[in-house]
């Protein structure tokens, strides 16, 4: 299938393909929907394959983004942009300031934030050629790492999922959880279900992250092809994605999956369901880790610590209207998301079809309203 083939299905508006030759700099930026408003999405960096498995991460990330905004409540659209290379040998203040001039050039249609392998001085960088970027470090204007936000939205989820599945609100004290990646969400949801009481059982491809959260939290570690088969209350993944596949799903060991990653589903129609038929509650991905976005949405309009946790907050509630969709339609979790999800888009739509498109960052009436 070739690029404008994948664009059209997924129904994306933009793909714009950035290379800078002085720094190396190999980047895809993916603008999904703006019905919503401007184009919120983070940056990955990742040493893909070939640029094709660039694309359709991208495209699949860009996507999952207006879902996740729309679902959310947020006057925000969706996109993405990934970073094509070795982020051990490629960063440098010059790279990302490269990067922030190309997300400049779409004049606000497309906000840019942290991701995978990209830290907030990354992102400060950025912020040196464009205002059209959020989660840099407070000296540069923003509020900082995101992913402490995206833990405790991750959290909630599995609170709700709890609570859903127990048909009752169900103390976490005492019960197991399973963390597969251990990096900045998985570390940050350890600590608080810890507090809480839960015993830990962990996994990364980097076995010292899951060894901190050993020593710090009590946790068991097991070997990262194993985290998903263990016996427990919940499985989290909070790694890349495909976690969720036809292999998988028949191993899965906890009667309910809520975790941080992206694209948890391999096949996004036919994994759904087989989490469906094996009586396995899932947690929509993009509903219960959008605590991040949450957060640095909040910049846009006068950034509050107080009222992003508050706001945060409000994944309980909307990962348990997924849930009630779900059983009353006998559809999968994420069919459900995906409806309420566009239900919010075409609605936005139908009051204000002259506004797709033409959202700016500099334009914040429609954030503030």
């Amino acid at each position: 299938m070739g690029v404008m083939d994948m664009i059209s299905v997924l129904g994306h508006e933009q793909v714009i393909y950035c290379h800078d030759k002085e720094t190396k700099l190999k980047a895809i930026i993916a603008v999904h929907d703006t019905t919503l408003g401007p184009a919120l999405g983070g940056c990955r960096f990742w040493n893909y394959r070939d640029e094709h498995e660039a694309l359709i991460d991208v495209l699949r990330l860009a996507r999952g983004m207006t879902y996740k905004a729309a679902i959310s409540g947020l006057r925000l659209g969706g996109g993405k942009s990934v970073i094509i290379g070795d982020p051990e040998t490629l960063k440098s203040e010059s790279f990302f300031r490269s990067f922030g001039r190309f997300v400049n050039s779409l004049g606000g249609r497309y906000i840019t934030a942290e991701d995978v392998n990209i830290r907030v001085e990354d992102i400060s960088d950025v912020a040196k050629e464009t205002k059209y970027v959020v989660g840099a470090s407070a000296v540069s204007g923003g509020s900082g790492d995101p992913a402490p936000l995206t833990a405790l939205g991750v959290y909630h989820g599995i609170k709700a999922a709890v609570d859903y599945y127990h048909k009752a609100k169900t103390p976490l004290q005492g019960m197991t959880i399973a963390i597969q990646g251990c990096g900045a969400v998985g570390r940050n949801l350890a600590k608080l279900l810890d507090a809480d009481g839960v015993k830990l059982i962990v996994a990364d491809i980097n076995k010292s992250n899951a060894d901190y959260i050993a020593s710090s939290c009590g946790a068991k570690v097991v070997a990262t092809d194993d985290i998903h088969k263990v016996a427990a209350d919940v499985f989290s993944p909070c790694a890349l994605g495909g976690i969720l596949n036809a292999t998988t799903i028949d191993q899965i060991g906890a009667p309910i999956v809520a975790g941080g990653a992206n694209n948890q589903l391999l096949e996004e129609d036919s994994d759904g369901k087989r989490l469906l038929e094996r009586k396995i509650l899932y947690a929509t991905d993009y509903v219960i880790n959008a605590g991040g976005l949450i957060n640095v949405a909040e910049e846009l309009s006068g950034y509050s610590a107080a009222l992003a946790k508050q706001r945060v907050a409000s994944i309980y509630a909307t990962m348990t209207k997924v849930f009630e969709v779900a059983a009353q339609k006998n559809i999968a979790s994420n069919e459900a998301s995906d409806e309420l999800a566009k239900l919010r888009i075409a609605s936005a739509a139908a009051a204000s079809p002259d506004k797709r498109l033409a959202h700016t960052y500099a334009s914040q009436e429609w954030i503030k309203g």
